[in-house]
């Protein structure tokens, strides 16, 4: 047989590269499916938070000025619940890691702390140069989707992820629809568009992770 000069053979240099690209993505993708945060827990856990959250807030409003005091605990309640978890299941997926990929999932657990108590210290001083009660709802629920929507759009950055980007921009389209909207209907729209663009996502999120964590399986087997 005569060879072909113009073929491109197994030891081309091109070809090489690009099935070691394909290798480390594939890799990538099964190291984040392994020990990766679960979005599927994350975006679920926080969906069910400001879902909750804020229909409680919206449906004690109704004929009155603002929602009523235990309305507020049990939004904060969930917000805070939803906090925890988040750190709590980030540090402990990346626990076992180390170098680059730890620190990153340290940091970005830890942001969601750092945002919330930030940002609540900032209510504490609108608070006390006299902002009324509607600008004090207005202020706190968008900043709120601000805070994590560029938390998200942080994390996308850092993990490569997509998804985490569209939602993160979604929740901050949702900050400026909420607060233009004024009292009460805001608490509406963060429950059905912030809410429910959580668990959207974590619905687009499944089949990805069960793909990945199949991948992930197959290999450990065949090795």
């Amino acid at each position: 047989m005569t060879d072909h000069p113009d073929r491109p053979g197994d030891d081309d240099p091109g070809l090489a590269a690009a099935d070691s690209l394909r290798l480390i993505r594939e890799q990538q993708d099964r190291a984040r499916a392994a020990l990766g945060p679960d979005g599927r827990a994350l975006y679920g856990v926080w969906g069910v938070a400001w879902l909750a959250g804020y229909l409680v807030l919206w449906s004690s409003v109704q004929g009155r000025e603002q929602p009523e005091a235990w309305a507020f605990w049990v939004f904060a309640g969930a917000i805070a619940a939803a906090v925890v978890f988040t750190m709590v299941h980030t540090l402990s997926r990346t626990a076992g890691t180390r170098g680059v990929s730890a620190r990153t999932g340290a940091m970005y657990g830890w942001s969601w702390m750092l945002g919330f108590l930030t940002f609540g210290v900032f209510l504490g001083g609108l608070a006390r140069t006299g902002a009324d009660t509607e600008v004090m709802a207005l202020a706190s629920n968008g900043g709120a989707c601000l805070v994590v929507g560029l938390i998200y759009l942080g994390g996308a950055t850092a993990f490569g992820e997509r998804n985490l980007f569209v939602l993160g921009a979604w929740i901050l389209l949702v900050a400026g629809a909420a607060t233009l909207v004024g009292l009460p209907g805001t608490y509406l729209v963060m429950a059905l568009a912030g809410g429910g663009g959580f668990l959207v996502m974590a619905a687009v999120e499944h089949p990805r992770v069960v793909r990945a964590r199949r991948r992930a399986a197959a290999e450990v087997g065949r090795g």
